[in-house]
């Protein structure tokens, strides 16, 4: 027997004692108000059925969404069905006036790609940059292989301010300190911002500090002479570096996924075309703001 009858008879149970001894002996034996017991009185028609819940919807929602708007969700919903924030923006451009929590809530009736279980870990207080510059992230990220028409191997630099979430990249042929040099050097030619501070992982294409070899290598020399600190993170912690490991997941989802690439500089042209677009893209860690959005908003004030 499921609850709801249970619940049902327990009620029936209590009709019939307040039938035969009172409405109050019946309220205090079943620990209940008589108020209670007056109104299971009332609804009981001689049937188990009338003692069960009723539905609680309401009669009217005035702020339901119109089948229009419950037809844009359902597109970008099965369009985008792994990048819900992108299906979002979309929408909004097409005259979706409802919040992200309310279009990401009907996403799940849409939804064609099952759910992943979250899984729970409580972080360490973080302290976020001030202001954009103050720290940028570095990382490298594989292009998968189903990307490559040639064979070949190349790789993905990917940098990534903090604050204002601003994101530069670049590819490149070969996986050596010489390519990050490089990419420090176009990042500081690029970049809206002057930049203060550069955190890596530990890998041999950034520093020598997990190998035999001694000294600067080209990255970290370009940096000092840059001006600009460096800060390494933990060795096998790449949660530190978060929000560059965060925008692979992301380019993998909206670049990577769809895309084919028959050299190197085919591969740069359509990552330049992808890197235009990218930073016009709305964030919910900025409040529903794009990184230029916030770029503006800092420079305005600066």
């Amino acid at each position: 027997m499921d609850r709801i009858a249970q619940e049902a008879y327990f009620r029936q149970r209590m009709i019939t004692r307040a039938k035969s001894r009172g409405v109050e002996e019946a309220a205090n034996h079943y620990k209940c108000s008589r108020k209670t017991v007056y109104k299971w009185m009332k609804r009981y028609d001689g049937t188990i059925e009338s003692l069960k819940d009723r539905i609680r919807r309401p009669h009217n929602s005035p702020r339901r969404q119109t089948p229009c708007e419950l037809k844009l969700v359902e597109r970008y919903a099965r369009k985008y069905p792994k990048d819900v924030l992108l299906g979002y923006e979309k929408a909004l451009q097409r005259g979706y006036a409802r919040s992200y929590g309310c279009f990401k809530r009907t996403v799940l009736k849409y939804r064609t790609v099952p759910a992943q279980p979250k899984q729970t870990r409580k972080n360490k207080p973080y302290q976020r940059a001030a202001f954009p510059g103050e720290k940028v992230q570095i990382d490298v990220k594989y292009v998968p292989t189903h990307c490559i028409a040639n064979g070949e191997k190349y790789y993905e630099y990917v940098a990534k301010d903090e604050c204002s979430r601003w994101t530069y990249r670049y590819l490149y042929a070969e996986h050596s300190t010489y390519s990050s040099k490089d990419f420090v050097l176009r990042l500081l030619s690029a970049a809206p911002f002057m930049i203060c501070r550069i955190q890596t992982d530990n890998g041999s294409e950034f520093t020598n500090r997990l190998t035999e070899k001694e000294g600067e290598t080209m990255f970290e020399q370009a940096l000092r002479q840059a001006g600009i600190t460096y800060q390494r993170i933990r060795v096998a912690t790449p949660r530190h570096n978060g929000k560059v490991e965060r925008q692979h997941r992301i380019d993998e989802m909206r670049f990577f996924s769809h895309m084919r690439m028959y050299s190197l500089d085919d591969g740069q042209k359509q990552l330049a075309v992808y890197q235009h677009k990218s930073n016009s893209h709305i964030m919910t860690c900025l409040n529903m703001k794009s990184p230029n959005q916030v770029l503006a908003a800092y420079q305005g004030v600066m």
